[in-house]
């Protein structure tokens, strides 16, 4: 569950969260009653709505995002959004993100591949650079070949590439919080764990003994 208290109907302001609420669950209070009409828990709302400015800052970021007065292709947002996803190990950003790329009319070939893009022959070279782009603002923190730059600019306007790296890094902001606070589907324990040695065995010490 998440980490953070989540803001029943009755408590929520009567601003941005109460239109939010109304919106995605009706006259249900999201609390008692959770789920969306996509499958979702529900929960990213509820939390974000103990902020109330938070939470309207958070929506304005997705109109900002959805605007028609966005110069950047939809498709190549797309891209970048559910690869950050993949490579911040976001499975509510992932999940959701390849449902706009298919909305967008992308293939499931495309989407499929977002986890090994590097490899796959599937996109064209303008996509290829804008998934290498990604994963510099994800993986490499920003850090950013000249290479990978000048390749953007070869078909993106200054523009179009400010937006890109703007919604890009908005995602991998939302996975860190998304994983932190365990919001929607990354509601998920620890993989990384120590797994037990055998009853009665000292492994630190076998192993030690044996020189390696």
């Amino acid at each position: 569950m998440p980490r953070l208290r989540e803001i029943p109907r009755a408590e929520v302001d009567q601003g941005t969260g109460l239109r939010m609420y109304n919106l995605l669950f009706g006259d249900r209070d999201p609390v008692a009653e959770p789920g969306t009409a996509t499958g979702t828990p529900g929960n990213w709302w509820t939390v974000w709505a103990g902020s109330p400015d938070a939470l309207h800052h958070a929506c304005q970021g997705f109109a900002y995002y959805r605007s028609p007065t966005r110069k950047l292709d939809p498709v190549l947002r797309e891209l970048g959004q559910t690869r950050v996803s993949w490579t911040m190990e976001s499975q509510f950003g992932y999940s959701q993100h390849c449902k706009s790329l298919r909305g967008l009319g992308v293939s499931e070939e495309r989407i499929e591949a977002i986890g090994h893009w590097q490899v796959a022959g599937c996109y064209t070279d303008d996509e290829r650079a804008v998934l290498a782009y990604a994963d510099c603002l994800s993986s490499q923190h920003g850090r950013t070949p000249e290479a990978v730059m000048d390749r953007l600019k070869a078909f993106l306007s200054d523009e179009e590439i400010l937006e890109l790296t703007y919604i890009t890094t908005l995602y991998v902001m939302h996975a860190i919080m998304n994983r932190a606070l365990r919001l929607e589907y990354d509601d998920i324990d620890e993989r990384i764990v120590e797994i037990a040695a055998p009853e009665g065995q000292d492994v630190g010490r076998d192993f030690l003994d044996t020189g390696r």
